[in-house]
This record gives C-alpha cells, sequence and structure tokens, in this order.
C-alpha cells in the first residue's frame, strides 16, 4: 500500500514538473516570436523612414522637374502602416521648412491622399488619436476638414480641444477665437502663447469681441484678452485694463499691471502709486517691476520708501532694483556701509547690485 501511494506521488510529482516544464517553454516561445516581431517592424520601420525622407528630400530639392516613378515606394504606399508614417513624416518635415519647400510638402500629401489617414484619426475614440489627426490636417492647412474639426472644440479631452482651438486660428485667424465668447476651460499659459502667434488683426476690428472677453466669467479668457492688448497695442482699452486691478483674481490682476505698463500713458506712473497699498503682495511687486520700466526718475522717492518701510523681501529686492535702474548706485553703497542698517536689507542691496554686475 505504501508503495503504491509513492508510486502514485512520484507520478504526480513528474506530470506536475512536466506541466511546468511545458509551460515554460511556451512562454520562451511567445518571448521570442514577439521580440521577432518587434525586430521586424522597427526594421521596417526603419526601412521606411529612410525610403520617406528621401522621397521628401528629392521633391524639396528638384521640386517638380524631376518626377521619378518609384514602385517599390508606390506599393508600400498602399499599406496603412506605411501610409500612418508616411504621413508622422509629412508632418515632421513640414514643420522644419517653410515656404517653397512646405509647398512641396503639403504637394506630396495631396498626391498620396494621405488626408483620408487623417481624417480617419477624427473618427476614434482615443484622445491622443483624434488631437494627431486634428494636428496633421492643420499643418497640412486642409480646410475642407474645418467642419468636421469644430466640434472638437467642445470635447472633455484638453489634449482635442486644445489642437482644435488651434485649428480654427490657423484657418481663421482672429476669427476662429470665436470659441472664447463661452469658453469654460482653462487656457494654459502655453496655449495662449501659441494663439497669440498665430493670429494678425485690425485693432479697430474686434473692439465689441475685446470687450466681451474682458468681460469674461473665465479668468483664463481674460488673461489671454489682457495679452491681446499689450501684443497688439490697443491704446482704447486702457481704462478696461485698469478697472481690472480689482478683479477678485489675483492671475488678473498682475495680467492688468503688465497691460497698463505696456499700454502706458502721462498718468500711468501717478495710478499705480495711488492704488499700490490696496493691492496683495504678489500686485505690489508687480507694480514695482512695471514702474522700473517706465524709468521715470519721479518715482525715486516712492522706490525709496517701499526699501526703507518694509519688512517683506519681495518689495525690497524690486525696490532696490528700480532703484538701480535710475542710477541710485551710490544711495545703494551707502547703506550697506553703514553700521546701522539691517543686514537683510545689505543682503538685498548686495544681491541687487551682483545682478546688475
Amino acid at each position: 500500500m505504501a508503495t503504491m501511494f509513492l508510486y502514485v506521488s512520484v507520478h504526480e510529482l513528474f506530470l506536475t514538473f512536466l506541466i511546468i516544464l511545458v509551460l515554460v517553454l511556451l512562454l520562451i516561445i511567445v518571448v521570442l516570436s514577439y521580440s521577432f516581431y518587434q525586430y521586424k517592424t522597427l526594421n521596417h520601420m526603419h526601412k521606411w523612414s529612410e525610403m520617406i525622407d528621401e522621397k521628401v528630400s528629392e521633391a524639396i530639392v528638384y521640386g517638380p522637374e524631376e518626377k521619378r516613378e518609384d514602385e517599390i515606394f508606390n506599393t508600400y504606399s498602399q499599406e496603412s502602416s506605411f501610409r500612418n508614417l508616411f504621413l508622422e513624416r509629412l508632418v515632421a518635415s513640414e514643420k522644419k521648412f517653410s515656404g517653397g519647400a512646405q509647398d512641396e510638402i503639403k504637394k506630396i500629401f495631396t498626391d498620396y491622399n494621405l488626408q483620408k489617414e487623417a481624417l480617419k484619426k477624427l473618427d476614434q475614440k482615443k484622445p491622443h488619436i483624434i488631437a494627431e489627426g486634428i494636428q496633421e490636417l492643420t499643418a497640412m492647412k486642409v480646410e475642407t476638414a474645418v467642419p468636421k474639426i469644430m466640434p472638437f472644440l467642445n470635447h472633455p479631452s484638453s489634449q482635442v480641444y486644445q489642437e482644435a482651438q488651434y485649428a480654427m486660428v490657423v484657418f481663421k485667424g482672429f476669427q476662429g477665437l470665436h470659441f472664447l465668447n463661452d469658453f469654460a476651460y482653462i487656457i494654459s499659459d502655453w496655449q495662449q502663447l501659441r494663439l497669440l502667434r498665430s493670429i494678425n488683426l485690425d485693432p479697430d476690428q474686434c473692439q465689441q469681441v475685446v470687450n466681451v472677453w474682458l468681460d469674461s466669467q473665465n479668468t483664463s479668457v481674460i488673461i489671454f484678452a489682457l495679452r491681446l492688448l499689450r501684443k497688439f497695442q490697443m491704446l482704447g482699452f486702457y481704462d478696461k485694463a485698469k478697472g481690472l486691478l480689482v478683479h477678485p483674481a489675483m492671475d488678473v490682476r498682475i495680467e492688468a499691471v503688465k497691460a497698463l505698463q505696456s499700454l502706458e500713458n502721462t498718468s500711468t506712473t501717478t495710478e499705480f502709486k495711488e492704488i499700490y497699498e490696496e493691492q496683495p503682495l504678489e500686485v505690489q511687486i508687480e507694480i514695482l517691476k512695471a514702474m522700473k520700466l517706465s524709468h521715470d526718475p519721479r518715482c525715486a522717492d516712492f522706490y525709496k520708501e517701499k526699501l526703507n518701510g518694509t519688512n517683506l523681501p519681495g518689495v525690497k529686492i524690486a525696490a532696490a532694483e528700480a532703484l538701480l535702474s535710475l542710477g541710485y548706485h551710490d544711495y545703494l553703497l551707502e547703506i550697506i556701509e553703514n553700521d546701522a542698517s539691517c543686514p537683510q536689507l545689505v543682503q538685498i542691496i548686495k544681491h541687487a547690485l551682483q545682478e546688475k554686475i
């Protein structure tokens, strides 16, 4: 009985070992197969990339003069994976060139009907793929895609709606910013910069809509509008910008100070002095920085008062730098050499002097 039990146990142990061995072998085969597949894919991608780059280079260098038929390339261009890589490489190339070279790249895009691949991405569910499709259609200036891109302005993914916003501005210019009228999401600083760099406008033709943005409940829309005032020197909005110095949002107040400095008139410095004490610390420092840019010698006493009359390091630093910009180097040295001067103040002035050097 004991012998039979031992035989059964050894038999079961052998079977268990055999099963484990088979599983390990299967796992090794799967890993090797996947690695081989990855290697082949990467090898294909590398080969295809070289072919595509050569095609783009020839088009840029020789233009329409040389149209060399390439049967291998044309065969590959029927495959979906090749076409997606082709589109990706074209968009990357378009960013590196301008003028006639860009025109040749867009011609390749049209000749191989690659907009079909980009449009397919707009029907996908994954946000990054949709954003990629919008980016490609925008880079290649496919204006017929505007009606399909427009609904994505309200997409829940920031990655998608940011690309849609940028597309609207590229295709429609200033009119493409209509989405700001009732936009609920935050416009990032990076996105604002993209939009500002992409538009040109006649300030006289946009008064009404800019007023709407400056009254928006969305603080990022107000900030964008204030940056618009600065970029295009929209002097007629000076009083509107001044009114935003009492806005509940700190960021709006800071941007309003920058706008006022950019739109500066003869009363700006006086107005900064009048509202200074009412403002939070961050805005006070911004006001001092803005006043410094005016290089108004009449502000010297104001700077001295802020340098000596407060314990706030940020204010002292800004005041010291403003005095230095007006040429009060000797005055600041006297404070350093005075044994009665506060050590913190001495360090701040030394820092300001070192920065100047």
